[in-house]
């Protein structure tokens, strides 16, 4: 294809397109009729030979190429938005920035409401979606623009990938004081013989379970699941116990009925970080966002 007969503005209507997934607001939001977007969708059918969008009983939903093109389109735009800008400025006040930001269900908890409240005032036109974090860092989505950064916690990275330290976090031990009294203490001989549930949270292998292996013990881990909120439910009733972060426990633990122990093992705080790609250093608005997190909410 030649760039040179290619309309950019279609650019922005599909990446406008791709976030709403509704022809009247994408309109509304580029000031332009509804007949203008729909014609501007139709010329990329034709330009790019495939639907792009499709109406369902569900909304329009995206092709599979459409997906593909998503995140360097969007990318390319906001690359186009700061070279213009000079490079050197970013307004989060006017800011119609919509970042992709994958984590587990507990950072989820611990930042966002707080993360929302703080851009209400601060950056009114910042929006987010919350994917879930894989087992394996998401090096391709960092740096092909599909997603903007992650957070939690990450073994080794390639060169590619930029490491910023948000959180440190402590480690309790949650359980139904219905179903097991915890209250004079548990020790280590005690938290091996009870029955777990192992929350993996984007990881192989838990620092509870590598701990003990470096020092040749087991516990009997009964279920593994990605889900904090779900292992913390599933403790409610029966005789186990659920290794949680303390600062999602300690919300838990106004929520729902259970109560929380110290961690009989000697293992220090485990930190959450901030990852994105190196190739972003440019993006005043990924930046100022990643500052934000580390200057506002270190403290949650």
């Amino acid at each position: 294809m030649n760039i040179r007969n290619f309309d950019l503005n279609l650019l922005v209507i599909f990446d406008a397109l791709m976030r709403e997934r509704n022809v009247s607001r994408v309109a509304d939001q580029l000031a332009l009729s509804q007949p203008a977007i729909s014609n501007a969708l139709n010329r990329l059918r034709s330009l790019l030979d495939d639907q792009l969008l499709i109406r369902t009983a569900q909304g329009m939903q995206p092709t599979a190429l459409a997906l593909s093109l998503e995140g360097p389109i969007r990318q390319a735009i906001q690359q186009i938005e700061t070279t213009l800008s000079g490079g050197h400025q970013f307004d989060p006040q006017s800011s119609r920035r919509r970042f992709r930001i994958a984590t587990t269900d507990y950072a989820e908890l611990a930042l966002m409401p707080r993360l929302l409240a703080y851009m209400r005032t601060t950056a009114p036109g910042i929006e987010f979606d919350i994917l879930d974090l894989p087992p394996d860092t998401p090096t391709k989505a960092l740096e092909d623009g599909n997603l903007d950064l992650c957070i939690g916690r990450f073994g080794e990275l390639p060169p590619r990938i930029r490491r910023t330290g948000f959180l440190k976090e402590d480690l309790v031990v949650a359980y139904d004081p219905q179903q097991l009294d915890l209250t004079s203490g548990l020790d280590l001989e005690r938290f091996l013989g009870l029955r777990h549930i192992w929350v993996s949270g984007g990881q192989h292998r838990g620092v509870v379970d590598m701990w003990l292996d470096d020092n040749n013990l087991e516990r009997e881990i009964v279920l593994v699941t990605p889900n904090y909120l779900g292992a913390t439910h599933l403790i409610i009733g029966n005789d186990m116990v659920v290794v949680l972060p303390k600062r999602m426990a300690d919300q838990y633990a106004g929520l729902l009925p259970i109560a929380l122990a110290s961690l009989p093992l000697p293992i220090p705080p485990f930190d959450v970080d901030i990852i994105t790609s190196s190739l972003r250093g440019d993006d005043l608005a990924l930046e100022w966002l990643i500052s934000t997190l580390q200057q506002e909410f270190t403290a949650i």
